[in-house]
């Protein structure tokens, strides 16, 4: 396990001993998370798009080697620039 600090171990010690309680919104939160995840996730769109063969190729190889569909890796590519946490490496 990694190092903790003081109120990670603290936090860590409560869990394990039992004395963590749920609060009394906690499945509503959950549910409410759930809500947002699943927004999110939902394809709810198409597109069409042409890309040189040997970048479909070189997708479709990392997509392969990740063990998930070429067109999953696309869309996960796209969202994560979308969100802002895919960087031009320089």
């Amino acid at each position: 396990m990694n190092k903790l600090d003081h109120e990670e171990r603290e936090i860590l010690d409560a869990f394990v001993s039992g004395n963590v309680k749920r609060s009394k919104d906690a499945a509503e939160i959950q549910k409410r998370h759930q809500e947002y995840a699943e927004a999110m996730l939902r394809k709810d769109a198409r597109i069409n798009i042409l890309l040189p063969a040997k970048d479909l190729r070189g997708l479709q190889k990392k997509a392969l080697a990740e063990g998930i569909p070429y067109q999953t890796l696309i869309a996960s590519i796209l969202h994560q620039y979308v969100e802002g946490r895919l960087h031009e490496n320089n």
